[in-house]
């Protein structure tokens, strides 16, 4: 499984045989059956995962018992509490699957010992860190700018296959709607 990961990496990094060798041995291959929670808000964040296959999601509880969608991933995506899980202190949010899953997911320690090691992954952990910094910025940008119609149309051209892979709940706490003001949006919604 780790061939995905190699190949994401080499497209930016160069990497010696010696490091595609520590990276092989750094991440750990999971299989997870859907609505797995890997990470619990409130805890030290152990992993950082990467999708190979499925759907997976942030989410916190809020005070009221519910649960609010920070961020959904698929193929190819790296996730975690990013800010928890680099700074080791308790999350703020759980990570769990959508679906059934195949991930790769490298121990805090690990990723750490990797880095040291490894130039062509040490870059490469940059990139991953800088592109969750953007992922964050522009959704909390979306949030002020613009309507939930508006969130949801961009959702469908930037990722349609969480349109059609996550459950109606989990788009609708994402974009920050109900899931019967989501109904009425795609009711609504020409592509």
């Amino acid at each position: 499984m780790t061939e995905e990961l190699i190949q994401i990496i080499s497209k930016n990094q160069t990497l010696r045989e010696e490091e595609i060798q520590l990276i092989n041995q750094a991440f750990c291959h999971l299989k997870a059956p859907r609505n797995t929670q890997l990470e619990e808000q409130g805890t030290i964040p152990q992993y950082l995962y990467f999708v190979v296959s499925g759907f997976v999601r942030l989410f916190y509880t809020n005070e009221d018992g519910d649960e609010v969608t920070t961020f959904l991933s698929s193929k190819n995506d790296f996730i975690a509490s990013f800010l928890s899980f680099i700074n080791q202190t308790k999350a703020i949010e759980s990570v769990a699957t959508v679906t059934d899953c195949k991930i790769l997911k490298i121990k805090h320690s690990d990723m750490k010992a990797l880095i040291d090691k490894s130039d062509g992954f040490k870059a490469f952990s940059v990139t991953i860190f800088e592109h969750a910094i953007a992922v964050t910025n522009q959704r909390a940008n979306d949030f002020a700018t613009l309507n939930a119609e508006k969130r949801y149309k961009k959702l469908v051209e930037d990722k349609p296959h969480l349109i059609q892979n996550v459950p109606l709940h989990y788009l609708a706490s994402y974009l920050g709607v109900k899931p019967e003001s989501l109904s009425r949006i795609r009711r609504n919604f020409v592509s």
